[in-house]
């Protein structure tokens, strides 16, 4: 899916499609995710895991094969639609058999956070190496052939995920009882501790999109080169991937609730930082701290999750809490977008810092006393 968002783009604008058409055909990955997430959580909680990456695997093969074929602007929006859904339908499986192979918190917490090492990793490895293609496969960079090239190695990805998940043991499924055939999604938010968790994720899910997409602003403001721009964002995506890969160490040592408490409160202090520094270097370092912060977060999220709902309900949860961040990804940055242009990107940074950080205390009542 990264590198299909990296190279369908691209084309589109080769083919002379506006900037509005690529941010519609940007958006088609994240919508599909949204729709999807709830339906994918309760097949997972009947079917489990392979069954639903055995569906993601060939939804997204299509997805790619077709770009290869026909790469068309209505293909590569069909493209963005079905990889983006498959992505979304193997994640919640994904999450939810770490979840039910993990004996205690500790567990929980350990494999979590060796779980979000890979959306890290794909960040990297699928527009590097699709972008290598397209420049260097065809007879000039970023030709049809080149093009082309990319989507045939987009194509076989799944098949090498399918590969390596193939002889995985299924977990044992839980009984389906008749009091539970008719009980909604939305049950789930009756329980204070799942409407709490959820705005946490909410909060902490916002200053990563908003991060995103404040730095250029910012930048821009600054007068640095798109270059020095890049490189602090980049910064950001190492120093996230750096902290889940030491993070099973710190885990057993924190809880998750003394972990999101941390987070929040340290990201609405860097939040509040930001809009003073003026070099590319000091806007770096904040980059890179907010990177360690936010990188902690989605594996403590995840334990927690599996720790406060039901077991035969845990796919649907993930459900619920994908669609919830998938939907904050498209909307935030348009609220916050419009926020700057009225108020100045500064006051959008002072305004998320501040409710980050006040936040915090619903992550403090997230503790183990009220955890089963």
């Amino acid at each position: 899916m990264t590198g299909m968002r990296l190279a369908t783009p691209l084309l589109a604008l080769q083919q002379g499609y506006s900037a509005v058409a690529v941010g519609v055909l940007l958006a088609l990955f994240s919508i599909t995710q949204v729709f999807m997430a709830i339906p994918a959580g309760r097949f997972t909680d009947r079917h489990g895991l392979k069954k639903p990456i055995r569906i993601s695997v060939v939804i997204a093969l299509v997805g790619a094969t077709a770009s290869i074929f026909w790469p068309v602007f209505p293909v590569l929006c069909f493209g963005a639609l079905a990889t983006g859904g498959a992505t979304g339908f193997a994640v919640i499986a994904l999450q939810r058999h770490v979840g039910r192979m993990s004996a205690d918190a500790n567990q929980l917490k350990e494999r979590f956070s060796w779980l979000a090492i890979g959306p890290s990793v794909s960040n990297f490895i699928g527009p590097f190496f699709a972008g290598l293609l397209i420049d260097h496969a065809g007879a000039v960079p970023a030709d049809a052939d080149g093009f082309r090239a990319a989507f045939v190695m987009l194509a076989i990805m799944p098949l090498v995920a399918w590969y390596w998940i193939r002889n995985v043991k299924e977990q044992a499924m839980e009984p389906v009882h008749p009091e539970h055939a008719n009980a909604r999604v939305w049950d789930l938010l009756k329980d204070p501790l799942m409407r709490r968790l959820l705005l946490v994720n909410w909060l902490l899910s916002s200053c990563w999109d908003v991060h995103t997409f404040a730095v250029p602003v910012l930048g821009h403001e600054r007068g640095l080169s798109a270059s020095a721009v890049g490189t602090i964002l980049g910064s950001f995506a190492v120093a996230s991937a750096l902290i889940r890969v030491v993070l099973p160490w710190i885990a057993r040592r924190l809880q998750e609730y003394r972990l999101l408490t941390g987070a929040m409160v340290l990201a609405g202090l860097i939040f509040a930082i930001y809009p003073f520094v003026e070099s590319a270097f000091a806007m770096g370092v904040c980059s890179v701290c907010l990177g360690f912060v936010l990188g902690v977060v989605q594996p403590m999220i995840m334990s927690t999750l599996h720790q406060i709902t039901p077991s035969h309900r845990q796919g649907e949860a993930l459900g619920l809490r994908f669609m919830a961040v998938n939907a904050s990804s498209v909307v935030m940055p348009l609220i916050f977008g419009a926020a700057g242009a009225v108020a100045g990107i500064s006051a959008v940074f002072w305004v998320l810092g501040a409710g980050v950080a006040g936040g915090s205390p619903l992550a403090w009542r997230l503790r183990p006393a009220k955890l089963h």
